[in-house]
């Protein structure tokens, strides 16, 4: 989209771009030089096991609230209005039971397993680790790979370039910087500087709400989303609107991020002790509250300046029709570029941009290490050594980065960038879910149920829109997901009962 060929000019300058540029090299410097501090692989992946209750949640929100998080929440504001809110108060909720309970990660961090897939081993056997480990990464990589479109789209809207050639140039050297500081500094330099962009974020969300508020004013706010949503704006359940099966699917999403996702159940692994993993996500339920309803709130203003700007109404807002999802993902970096002043603007987008560098760096090290750790290290019966997990974990940091560059610039999203995320990481989680809470906490699960329960997650790629569209359906994205998890629950169980495991597991909960 061409801002200036609409006669909408962006408030980003050469000030903003030198504030952004500085900002992006210290946050490489910090990184590269984090490197002296790794000694072996348990110091890459999970920091030597001694992350602390604050560090640990600044860590895992920073990684959460990265730019894609701001990017496909804000998406959800514009299409959905203050109802989108109830994704938030969900994953808190899940958040904090979590927490209180100890529920799921409490028994992966006393196995001290750096992966899920390790668990897998402990409780079903070798080979399910292998064909989790795989799943795992397919679908952790498929998720990500919507990452760097959603920082092009970003970049896009906030600076009004239009150069496509310039922009893959510009996203490529920010997928570049984020690979040298991860493959250099592994955990240890993602920890820092998740903190670091946990900081800087916080500031710019918030400065940016009381800017959103001031400009457009809430009662306005409130009013326009009422005249152009009716209930649908307001109440989640509304058949209009998200509706109650979307809801339930939500519930489940907010386990999936907190318990059953690897780069968050990874901070729990390098938790010093599981009294801070409890902490840790009693804590981070606030955040997790936090980083969904802030860019919600910048979704619903951009929604709301929009409509108010008949230029920009006529393409994000098409009468008798809906505009593409690629559209309407830029609608909040186009409401940001409008109303922050220079200077302010530069900050923020350094913020974001550092974001979107904070959620790579976690999850090229996330899939590397079960690639490395649970799909080649188990096939080599003497093991290997400490010096060669490194070097593999580092090669697949840079094939998956190359990975994402291609899959982002060529993939045709095709809907709202959440529900991509959602049944792309369904893949991997709906049999995730069957995996975790029945190895744990019953003690007829068996080999069998868990293969099946794994094979079972592949059907939730029926659920992405070009595969719909080869196969002539259309099936909304949660009707998938929660079809695929009872299928898989239904495996495991049936699976166990029928083949059960004729010895018991060493890693089964008595």
């Amino acid at each position: 989209m061409d801002l200036r060929a609409l006669g909408i000019e962006t408030n980003f300058s050469n000030l903003d771009w030198c504030i952004v540029i500085v900002y992006l090299l210290v946050i490489v410097a910090v990184g590269v030089y984090i490197k002296r501090y790794i000694s072996n692989v348990t110091d890459f992946i999970v920091a030597g096991r001694g992350l602390k209750t604050f560090l640990g949640v600044a860590t895992m929100i920073g990684t959460e609230l990265g730019l894609v998080t701001v990017m496909y929440s804000s998406q959800k504001g514009f299409t959905g209005g203050f109802a989108a809110f109830h994704i938030a108060f969900a994953s808190a909720i899940v958040a904090l039971v979590v927490g209180l309970t100890g529920f799921i990660v409490v028994p992966l961090r006393r196995m001290k397993v750096m992966t899920i897939p390790e668990y897998y081993e402990k409780r079903f056997g070798h080979g399910v680790r292998i064909l989790g480990g795989v799943i795992l990464a397919f679908s952790g990589i498929l998720n990500m790979g919507m990452f760097l479109k959603a920082g092009s789209i970003f970049v896009i809207g906030i600076t009004g370039m239009t150069s496509e050639y310039e922009l893959k140039i510009i996203m490529s050297v920010l997928l570049g910087m984020v690979l040298l500081y991860t493959t250099l500094g592994g955990m240890v330099s993602v920890v820092v500087l998740d903190y670091i962009q946990f900081v800087v974020l916080s500031f710019s969300l918030l400065a940016t709400s009381v800017f959103a508020i001031r400009y457009l004013g809430w009662g306005n706010i409130i009013d326009t989303v009422s005249q152009l949503k009716g209930e649908a704006g307001f109440n989640p359940f509304d058949a209009k609107g998200f509706g109650t099966s979307y809801v339930i699917w939500m519930f489940f999403l907010g386990l999936v991020n907190c318990a059953i996702w690897q780069t968050a159940v990874i901070r729990a692994c390098s938790a010093e002790s599981v009294k801070t993993v409890k902490r840790l996500y009693t804590f981070a339920s606030v955040g997790w509250l936090i980083r969904f309803l802030i860019p919600y709130f910048f979704g619903i203003s951009a929604f709301v300046f929009i409509a108010q700007n008949q230029t920009l109404k006529n393409v994000f807002l098409p009468e008798g029709s809906v505009a593409d999802s690629q559209v309407t993902l830029m609608a909040m970096p186009v409401f940001l570029s409008q109303i922050l002043p220079t200077g302010l603007i530069g900050i923020i987008s350094a913020g974001m941009l550092a974001a979107f560098m904070s959620t790579h760096d976690s999850y090229l090290l996330c899939w590397s290490s079960v690639l490395t750790q649970d799909v080649v290290a188990p096939w080599f019966k003497n093991g290997l050594s400490s010096k060669v997990r490194l070097l593999l974990t580092r090669i697949f940091i840079v094939a998956i980065g190359i990975f994402i560059l291609v899959w982002g610039l060529w993939y045709d999203l095709g809907q709202d960038l959440w529900d991509y995320m959602a049944i792309s990481g369904a893949i991997y989680f709906t049999g995730a879910i069957a995996l975790l809470v029945f190895g744990i906490y019953w003690k007829r699960a068996s080999q069998v149920g868990a293969y099946l329960a794994l094979i079972c997650g592949f059907g939730a790629i029926i659920g992405l829109k070009p595969i719909q569209n080869i196969l002539c359906i259309d099936v909304s994205s949660e009707i998938v997901g929660l079809t695929v998890i009872a299928c898989a629950i239904t495996s495991m169980v049936v699976g166990s009962l029928i083949f059960p495991d004729r010895s018991r597991p060493s890693g089964q909960k008595e």
